[in-house]
């Protein structure tokens, strides 16, 4: 698989990394034996990043993705902190970070953590200095090797690609996400910090299986999440309304290489824009891991095709997602 350097980690990763939130919770169950599959899966195909967070099953999703890194060298394993507490600017301080960072070294067994970023916190804790002081202090101190930050918003991701330390932004990009291409990614190439695409596939939309007749489990944000009751609406369907969505992708479909399904087509989209470092598609089973990664190898698609994608976005995507995030 393509390498590329992770931002100022400094770390080459494998260019499709696995998200480990589908391993934790929120999406259906999935079984630890299910789980450790998929992470062996995604390994033999060539990814060697993987994102995961505290809140992700309360733990479990960093037990697991813990226990099995111990036995799996070679592995750069990213975790998030920040949601375990109310989300107000008075509980980004240095003893949260401690007991959140201690928490999570256990869950992982790890003496120094690779990334921590934080995960989506309020507006104003990008722009503060103590924020900053304070993740540095944890650098310092061995806890944590590198950090970064995951936003909703393009603002947010810009307001921290201006500090020194961040060393990774997550975003939101796909063909239904492209507000970041305007600014975000050419800010962050030029200041060396690396870009983890979240949400590639719009929570699965993009990987042209479901219809309108598709379902989902009461435990599945796809269900109780869709006008952003537990969390920002833009994570679930990227924000975009599941019958529009169905529709742009009916357009998307075509438009794939030959051989490659639409997940794989959506995903390579994305590895094609400049500036990117890694895409962290889910994965519930061994089979959804391996082709995920796949898209590695698929060559970068035509330019005639990215107009398309571009198009499809202006006209039913664009009004609905372009001026919120």
């Amino acid at each position: 698989m393509e390498q590329r350097i992770l931002g100022r980690t400094g770390r080459e990763v494998g260019v499709v990394g696995l998200g480990a939130w589908q391993l934790g919770a929120d999406w259906g169950q999935v079984s630890e034996r299910d789980a450790v599959a998929t992470l062996a899966s995604a390994v033999d195909a060539g990814v060697t990043f993987i994102d995961t967070a505290d809140v992700y099953g309360d733990g479990r999703s960093e037990e697991i993705v813990g226990r099995f890194a111990a036995r799996t060298p070679g592995l750069t394993v990213a975790t998030k902190m920040g949601r375990r507490l109310e989300q107000v600017p008075e509980n980004y301080v240095m003893a949260n970070f401690r007991a959140w960072n201690e928490r999570s070294r256990a869950k992982l067994g790890m003496d120094t953590l690779d990334l921590v970023q934080l995960h989506c916190p309020p507006t104003p804790v990008y722009s503060s200095d103590a924020v900053y002081d304070a993740l540095d202090t944890l650098v310092a101190e061995q806890k944590i090797a590198a950090y970064g930050v995951s936003v909703e918003t393009c603002d947010q991701a810009l307001t921290a690609i201006a500090r020194p330390g961040v060393a990774t932004v997550q975003i939101i990009l796909n063909m239904f996400r492209l507000k970041p291409l305007e600014q975000v990614l050419p800010a962050a190439r030029a200041a060396g910090v690396g870009i983890i695409a979240r949400v590639p596939l719009a929570s699965g939309l993009l990987s042209g299986r479901y219809d309108e007749h598709t379902t989902f489990a009461a435990d599945d944000h796809r269900n109780y999440n869709r006008r952003g009751e537990a969390f920002d609406v833009g994570e679930t369907f990227s924000g975009v309304d599941f019958a529009t969505g169905l529709e742009a992708v009916r357009r998307l479909v075509p438009l794939a290489p030959e051989g490659a399904t639409t997940a794989q087509f959506a995903l390579r989209w994305i590895l094609d824009q400049p500036g990117v470092s890694v895409v962290i598609p889910g994965a519930r089973n061994p089979a959804q891991a391996t082709a995920n990664a796949a898209a590695a190898a698929l060559p970068p698609l035509p330019e005639a095709t990215l107009e398309k994608v571009h198009a499809v976005y202006d006209e039913l995507i664009r009004p609905q997602v372009h001026h919120k995030w």
